[in-house]
């Protein structure tokens, strides 16, 4: 036994225990340590809130102006609906001039205008109504065009329902809005939400604090014990593992009770993909204190490299396939976009493994890569 350990034999019973004493020892510095609680556990609790409640794609009590140039039964019905309809705050009007001076002054955002003889065009099969919008944000103009020809087709599906044949021609269109029946941009939201927590909790969260233990030298006692490399990076990798868990858990509850967004997939997938998530973004994170050794210029380029691009880039704000070719094939090389669209075909379409599995290839291929990457710019020597 004495050969073999000098001849360089090292137990695994040994490697355990000191990759044990390790995780012990970074656990205890971690909860000492209120910068970590803070950003592991009370940051995406608040992110979650404050995204989850502040930013919506939905609009509601929208000021509009109805003007009624012909008093009718089916004018009224029209009026009536936007004032009952929770998506508008309705004013009713019978001057055109009036209603375009309230969308000078920004009063109201949009103008729904019936014509004289509407009876008589409704008659004739030739109803014309006209819907003008404020165009100063132009995503925000659509969505309230959108609700305001939904409302008026509302009205005149009521009409036809009654037996009232308006513009009825050879084709009947029906639409229908799968995984989102309501329209609720939470569900598409809060997925990507959870995307930019957990790559805040493990590629920032992570550098900044390895890259804090190179400044302060923290490292040089650890470097001169028989402790690997490799044991290192593990005694690193477990508690903020685990810290990152419980931030997955309060995002996976905030989304399913707090926002009511549907898990209509397996929870373990769930669990499994943003586990796996994690460790690329640990890998990150490792990588990034390793070569750069110093605090502000880690969490610099965390931020650079992995927020900002999950943010923009991941298709959490914006749709990929409508930004320039350039840009989507950057889109390629980031973990963030397919564990976005892993947790977006989880939680709204459910085991969609056609999708699923080679988003998981590729986020588990980045995973292995990352923390090789790690493991070679780490080394055990000071300088």
């Amino acid at each position: 036994m004495k050969h073999a350990r000098a001849a360089g034999y090292d137990p695994i019973s040994s490697r355990l225990r000191r990759i044990g004493a390790l995780v012990r020892k970074e656990s205890r510095q971690m909860l000492r340590d209120p910068s970590t609680v803070l950003i592991g556990i009370v940051m995406p609790a608040l992110l979650i809130l404050i995204f989850g409640y502040g930013l919506s794609l939905d609009v509601k009590n929208v000021p509009i102006a109805v003007v009624l140039e012909h008093r009718s039964q089916e004018a009224d019905e029209i009026a009536a609906g936007f004032s009952l309809s929770p998506y508008f705050k309705a004013t009713v009007l019978t001057s055109m001039p009036q209603a375009q001076q309230l969308m000078n002054q920004r009063k109201v955002d949009g103008i729904v205008r019936i014509r004289q003889n509407f009876s008589h065009q409704i008659a004739s099969n030739n109803a014309d109504i006209q819907v003008l919008v404020h165009g100063s944000d132009a995503n925000y103009a659509r969505i309230v065009q959108g609700y305001a020809l939904g409302a008026i087709g509302q009205s005149f599906l009521r009409k036809k329902m009654e037996g009232v044949v308006i513009n009825d021609g050879p084709v009947i269109v029906q639409s229908q809005t799968w995984f989102n029946k309501n329209n609720d941009s939470h569900y598409f939201l809060v997925p990507g939400l959870i995307v930019l927590i957990m790559t805040l909790i493990g590629a920032l969260l992570t550098a900044l604090l390895m890259a804090r233990e190179w400044e302060q030298g923290t490292l040089e006692a650890i470097f001169v014990t028989p402790v690997r490399v490799g044991e290192i990076l593990l005694g690193k990798i477990i508690p903020y593992f685990c810290l990152g868990v419980i931030g997955l858990a309060l995002c996976i509850m905030a989304a399913k009770f707090l926002f009511n967004v549907p898990l209509r997939g397996s929870t373990s997938l769930l669990a499994g993909a943003s586990m796996l998530y994690l460790l690329v973004t640990l890998g990150m994170g490792l990588l990034i204190s390793a070569a750069t050794k110093n605090q502000f210029l880690a969490s610099q380029i965390a931020i650079i490299v992995s927020y900002l691009p999950a943010m923009m880039l991941s298709g959490f704000l914006f749709d990929i396939r409508s930004m320039p070719v350039a840009l989507r094939v950057i889109t390629l090389v980031l973990p963030a976009r397919y564990y976005n669209e892993l947790l977006q075909t989880i939680f709204l379409a459910g085991n969609i493994w056609p999708i699923i599995i080679p988003d998981l290839m590729v986020v588990g291929a980045m995973a292995i890569a990352l923390l090789w990457l790690a493991r070679i710019k780490t080394k055990k020597k000071l300088g």
